[in-house]
Parts: C-alpha cells; structure tokens; sequence
C-alpha cells in the first residue's frame, strides 16, 4: 500500500528541498526515526569529511580559489567542475516544492546536478544554491551558499533541512529522496501529499512536476506535464508529456548549463538516493545499539531486517522492467559508466542495460562508496555475507529471482577484480557457483 504524507510545511521549511515532498515510496517499508542527537551519532556537532566541508577548509586557507566572472553561471561551472560533478547530470524540476518555491515555475525550473557524493540545486535569477554532501560516517549534510561569494562567506550548513530530509522518505535518517507531484499551471502541487520514487516504483507514479527528455522509451508517467484544469486537478495534460527529445517549446534555456533533462540520469539518482539512505540506516542503527553496550546488535530484529532490506535494494529487487528500450538524450550514459572500474573483461557495475532494465548488472554501484566502505567491519561482512549466498544460491529467495545465473556469476566476477575489501571467500573457484535458477 503507497503511503504518502503532508507536504504542507514543506513549501516553508527547509534548505536543499530539491527531491520533491514530504512522502514515502509504494515499496518502501516506514521506519521509525532514529535520534539524530543520539551520543552516538551528534550528528549536528561531529566533525564532518564530505566534500563541501574539504572545499570549505580549502577556501578559507586560500589553497583553492573559484572564479566565475560575472555571472552565476559561470560560478556554477566552475563550481561542479571542482566537485567532479558533470553538466550532463541535470536534472529539471519544475513544482514549487522547495523553500526557494515562488523561483520556481514550470519556465524557469530548478537544475540538478549530481555525482556519487554531492548533489547540488541552482535556480535560475537565484544566487543561493543548496547543496547535499555525503560525510560516509554519518551520511548526507546539507549546506545553502551565495554563489558569487562563495570565497568570502563560503557555505553554510543547514540543520533546518532535517525538518523534511529526516523522515518516512528518507527511511528516519538525514537522506536524499526523488519526489512526484500532480503540478498546476504554475508547479505548485495540486494538492498537500506526493510520492517518492526509486527504482521499484511503477513508471505511472514517477516525476510529476520534472522535466524528462528521452530519444526512446513509451513508459508512461507524469513528467513534462501540468494539470490545467482546476476543476480536474489530478489530470495531467498528456499531449504536453511524456517522451520528448527537447524542452524547446517549455521554456527558455538560456541561463542553463544545458538544455535537456536526462531520463537516464534522474533514474539513476533516484535509484541512488535510496541506496544511501539504507547504508545510512544500518551504520545509525548499529552505531547506536554499540552504545547501549548490545554485544550482538546484528542480532536485533530491527537492524537484521534493514539488512536485510539494504542488500535487496542492492540487487534492484523489485525494479520496474521497462516497457521497451530507453535511450537518453544526453552524453550521461557515456559519462557515467566510465566513472567506475572495469574487471579484465571490460564489465562495470556502472554499465547501463536500458534494454530490459536501468544498469547491466543488477548490482548497486554504491558498494563502492565511500559510505559503504565506511561501514564496521561486523556490518560489512554481515552483507557481505548476504551479498555471496544471493550470488552463488541456487534458490537465493523469491525477491531475488530476477537474477539469472548469468548475471550473478557477472556480477561475482566484477566484484572479485574491483572491490579490494572482498572476503576470501569471495574469490574461491566457480565451485560455488551452483547450478541452477535462470
């Protein structure tokens, strides 16, 4: 059952309310808050090592400097050229859902822009940009900055974020979520509730009040269009949506770094954003179960249970098939992919499929992040534990059965000759490898 919530206070409050609304997925279990100011977590006062604060250090020694010229654009490039975050990662939404709201309309959306460890908002005639930023102890801390004077007041970190990005969408831990709203004439929501939206959610839910460019693809969905009807407010005008190749037409680009809004990449960062939140979940959780001198916390209900909810996402149970092949719009299927390693057979967990599903090798990626790597060594080999029985079982489970023995065997050997941290047994002979499955 989908669950939604109010969104209200979210049009108010906050700071890098870029993903959408207070809400949570249709297959996202709801999970209780953990304590943010918990002794174990502090997660206002401990120190942080994400990149926006390394950037932060770096201006105030004047070991770096950013120079933009004279318009905010040109901060900006400048900007995500520092944080190895390419342009073709925009993303274009267009719904009043962020406190920057009356910025915002369907001619003049928010940009986003992302990597495995930042993402960042600009709005147009705005000089304020928001920022999330992945500290791999404690997860995503969230910043606002003046873009032209970033060298002289620098960043500023935001606890007022927690009021939405701490919650049911963001499995109760300070996270990052994709959202879809039924948009008026003008983005603002028709009404007070939305959906976040992952990997798992139907393709008929997902990026009501985004802009989405694809070159191929009939999935039917929500994006590009606006409900005009006040009197109908949940019916999008569908001769305007789904499937366009450019946004000509929707508004002016000029005053963007480029412009289309690639579906390849909002639907990686929306698989992205969840993935995150589970590792964030877990290392929370057992933090906190150490400090109440547990001698056994994985062996809680709770945190066995994320677990084992955290490795299922990994291996994209329960994604949504495509209706047909995809294509992008953009050189983000290039990009991206060429960021990660490569076994000796040229194979990448950060290839896309785009046939039949999103990547090739139905693996997170994000088991090379810096957030996993930073998880305890106990947690670490209790889903590194889970990971190989999903790999090399037979009969791994029913929420693993869409893994074909080809792929878990692909999968196995990518990990073997890229994640240095693999247990022994990982790299035993194929023996394993029982046979059986599809």
């Amino acid at each position: 059952m989908r669950k939604t919530a109010n969104l209200g206070r979210f049009l108010v409050l906050g700071a890098f309310v870029v993903f959408g609304h207070s809400a949570t997925s249709s297959a996202q279990e709801y999970l209780p808050d953990l304590p943010a100011a918990h002794p174990a977590i502090r997660y206002a006062e401990r120190s942080v090592d994400d990149p926006i604060a390394r950037l932060s250090r770096d201006l105030e020694n004047g070991s770096v400097e950013l120079h933009g010229g004279e318009k905010a654009l040109g901060y900006l490039s400048a900007l995500l050229e520092y944080l190895d975050i390419y342009t073709d990662s925009q993303a274009l939404v267009f719904s009043k859902t962020s406190f920057q709201a009356t910025k915002i309309a369907p001619d003049n959306p928010r940009a986003i822009y992302f990597n495995d460890e930042v993402a960042l908002a600009f709005i147009r005639g705005s000089d304020m940009i928001e920022l999330a930023s992945i500290d791999p102890e404690i997860g995503p801390i969230f910043y606002t900055a003046n873009i032209r004077q970033l060298a002289t007041e620098g960043f500023e970190r935001r606890q007022v974020c927690l009021k939405c990005h701490l919650g049911p969408a963001t499995s109760g831990v300070p996270g990052l979520f994709v959202g879809s709203v039924f948009p008026g004439p003008t983005g603002r929501p028709a009404r007070e509730d939305a959906i976040i939206t992952d990997h798992r959610t139907p393709f008929r839910d997902r990026w009501g009040g985004w802009y989405v460019n694809a070159t191929r693809g009939q999935q039917e969905d929500r994006s590009n269009a606006v409900a005009r009807n006040p009197a109908q407010p949940l019916l999008l005008d569908e001769a305007q949506g789904r499937n366009q190749t450019h946004l000509y037409g929707k508004f002016d680009p000029s005053g963007y770094l480029a412009p289309v809004s690639d579906i390849v990449a909002l639907m990686t960062f929306e698989h992205q954003t969840q993935m995150l939140n589970y590792l964030t979940r877990v290392s929370w959780e057992e933090r906190i179960a150490r400090h109440e001198n547990d001698a056994a916390p994985l062996e809680r209900p709770q945190i066995a249970s994320d677990i084992e909810a955290l490795v299922a996402y990994m291996f994209f149970a329960g994604e949504v098939p495509l209706p047909e092949p995809l294509e992008g719009v953009s050189t983000f299927t290039e990009t991206f992919p060429a960021r990660g390693p490569r076994d000796t057979k040229g194979r990448s967990l950060r290839d896309f499929d785009l046939e039949r599903r999103l990547f090739r090798y139905p693996l997170s990626y994000m088991v090379y992040s810096r957030s996993f790597d930073a998880l305890s060594e106990d947690l670490e080999a209790e889903i590194y534990r889970r990971m190989y029985d999903v790999l090399t079982n037979p009969q791994p489970g029913a929420q693993f059965s869409h893994l074909r023995t080809a792929d878990r065997r692909a999968i196995l050997e990518i990990l073997r000759e890229t994640k240095p941290s693999l247990p022994d047994y990982f790299k035993a002979d194929d023996a394993k490898m029982r046979k059986g499955g599809k």
